[in-house]
C-alpha cells in the first residue's frame, strides 16, 4: 500500500488536477464536467459548511437528490467529516419519507429544489417539506438544516431558520 491518497485534494498533482473527474448529462442539453481539483475543491467547501452546521464523525447527513453531480460532491463531504451518508431516493412518497427522515435521524439534509426527468420538471424540495412538516406534526425533529441545491429555475417554497441555499453555505468558507 502507498501513503499516497487520491481522495485527498492535497495530493493531486497537476496535470491530474485538471483531469475530468465527473461527466454529468441531465435536463437536454445540459452537461456538466468537473475535474479532480474542482471536484475536490468543492467536497472541502461542503465538508466545511457541514461541519459549520453541526456534522461531526459519526453523525448522519440525510442526502435527497437526484443523479446530480451535488450527490458525489455530498458523499465525499461526508466522508471527509467521517460523517454517515443516508440516501434518501427522490421516488419516495411523502409517507415513505416521514419514516425514512425520522429512522436517519439526520439534523442536516440536502435536497435540491426540483429535478427534470422523464421529460418533466418535478418538485423534490416540495415533497422532502410535506414529509418534515408530518413528520414534525407526528414528534419528529424539528431542529433541522435543509440545504437546498439550486437545479431547476422555479420558485421554490422556504422555511427561514431552516433552508439554506447550498451554493451559498459553500461560498461562506
Amino acid at each position: 500500500m502507498t501513503s499516497e491518497h487520491a481522495d485527498d485534494s492535497r495530493d493531486i498533482q497537476e496535470p491530474e488536477a485538471s483531469r475530468i473527474a465527473l461527466t454529468w448529462t441531465g435536463e437536454p442539453g445540459r452537461m456538466e464536467e468537473l475535474t479532480h481539483g474542482t471536484l475536490l475543491d468543492q467536497a472541502d467547501r461542503a465538508a466545511a459548511a457541514l461541519a459549520r452546521f453541526g456534522v461531526r464523525a459519526g453523525d448522519r447527513v440525510a442526502v435527497h437528490l437526484p443523479l446530480v453531480p451535488e450527490s458525489v460532491i455530498a458523499t465525499l463531504a461526508c466522508g471527509r467529516l467521517d460523517a454517515m451518508r443516508v440516501t434518501l431516493p427522490v421516488s419516495l412518497t411523502v409517507p415513505e419519507l416521514v419514516a425514512r427522515t425520522r429512522e436517519s435521524g439526520a439534523r442536516v439534509m440536502i435536497t435540491a429544489d426540483a429535478a427534470f426527468w422523464d421529460g418533466a420538471i418535478r418538485p423534490v424540495k416540495a415533497v422532502l417539506d410535506h414529509a418534515l412538516a408530518r413528520g414534525g406534526a407526528a414528534g419528529g425533529t424539528e431542529d433541522r438544516t435543509v440545504l437546498v441545491v439550486n437545479r431547476c429555475a422555479r420558485p421554490v417554497s422556504w422555511t427561514p431558520g431552516r433552508d439554506r441555499w447550498w451554493h451559498e453555505a459553500l461560498d461562506e468558507n
